[in-house]
Order: C-alpha cells, then structure tokens, then sequence
C-alpha cells in the first residue's frame, strides 16, 4: 500500500494498529532533517498524516470507502538532531463522514517533540 511513496521515501514504519490507535516510526536522518540539522516539521507532519489516513484506511477499507486527510495541525515542541522518533495517534472522533486523530511524536526517551491533530475525510472508495 505505501511503495513508492512519501512515508516510504522519508523511512516512516507503522509499527502497529490496534482499532483506533495507530503506532509508527520515522528516523531522523539527512531525509527527515531541516537546514540547521533538526528534524524538520514538515517531515513530522508527513509522519503525523501518514499515522491518521493509515488508522482511518482500516477502520473504513470493509465498508470500500477511502480515507483522505483534509487538515492538518502541528505544533513542533522540541528540537531533534538524530535517532528515532515514534508518533502515537489516537482517533477521537470516528463520524460517519470525518474522522479526527491526534497524533503525538515523541523521542526515545518518550519527550515530546511535536503534537498534531488531523481531520480526515471518509468518501467512496472510485
């Protein structure tokens, strides 16, 4: 489902999905980083999207509907320069129509880095 895509290009790995809860990994390399060496916020909020739009794929894929991400939020809390970043997303509204994940990203050392929060839209599968 994820060849050859962004969440591949930038090293992201979901490392679980349990329901409405959804796990995954991204490291924090010369892909992920900005210009002054730390983990860029745009490379989070790719981690942040690809967490919520997975979790919503499979609470959605049997009903052969599709799930795209509209909005998205990020606030970047902590600086990061290398190692492994972990982002934790919860769905806490699952409508008909829309879904909400708040997705915290956090250390190894369980700091956290960034908070988002991301509005997808659930539409017929084409």
């Amino acid at each position: 489902m994820s060849a050859n895509s962004l969440g591949t290009n930038l090293g992201i790995e979901i490392t679980k999905v349990e329901g409405r809860y959804v796990e995954g990994t991204m490291p924090v390399d010369d892909r992920t980083r900005q210009p002054y060496g730390l983990l860029h916020g745009g490379a989070s909020a790719a981690l942040a999207e690809t967490l919520g739009s997975v979790g919503s794929h499979f609470l959605v894929a049997e009903q052969k509907k599709a799930a795209v991400g509209i909005e998205i939020n990020a606030n970047h809390l902590r600086g990061k320069k290398d190692g492994l970043v972990t982002g934790k997303a919860t769905c806490v509204h699952q409508g008909g129509r829309m879904h909400v994940w708040n997705i915290d990203i956090v250390d190894e050392d369980d700091q956290l880095i960034a908070t988002a929060r991301l509005t997808v839209m659930i539409v017929a599968r084409s």
